[in-house]
């Protein structure tokens, strides 16, 4: 597992603070999930290229991450993201905001995505296959 404090956050609880059981299952339960968009818009034998949008109050589920990619933020917004370290992270995202993930080995991460604000988040994420 790569740790998730790479993640665009602040660090607002640890140690599953928070979490009910139906979300720690959650997390079980997705252990292998590998759809990390709301929509998958292009498949190559390199590419994946993944829509994001989340309105407010909705969430995306738990998935994994186990390929090198990054995401931009097409809007401005606020979220909150659990981690399967048991961290709960809260960020903010400026439209045009990117980050980029590599995932060497076996390293991974599992996570969620809720949207906090009042405006819908959207993402464009690209994984390299």
């Amino acid at each position: 597992m790569t740790p998730s404090s790479t993640l665009p956050s602040n660090v607002i609880a640890t140690d599953y603070e928070g979490w009910t059981p139906e979300l720690r299952q959650e997390f079980v339960d997705n252990a292998y999930n590998t759809n990390v968009g709301t929509r998958l818009l292009s498949e190559t034998p390199t590419i994946k290229v993944w829509h994001i949008r989340v309105a407010p109050g909705e969430r995306v589920p738990a998935h994994r991450h186990d390929k090198d990619y990054f995401w931009t933020a097409l809007r401005a917004g606020r979220s909150r993201q659990h981690s399967e370290d048991g961290a709960t992270r809260e960020a903010t995202y400026a439209e045009g905001d990117t980050k980029h993930y590599e995932f060497p080995g076996d390293d991974y991460m599992i996570h969620d995505l809720e949207n906090t604000g009042d405006t819908e988040l959207e993402f464009i994420t690209v994984e390299h296959l």
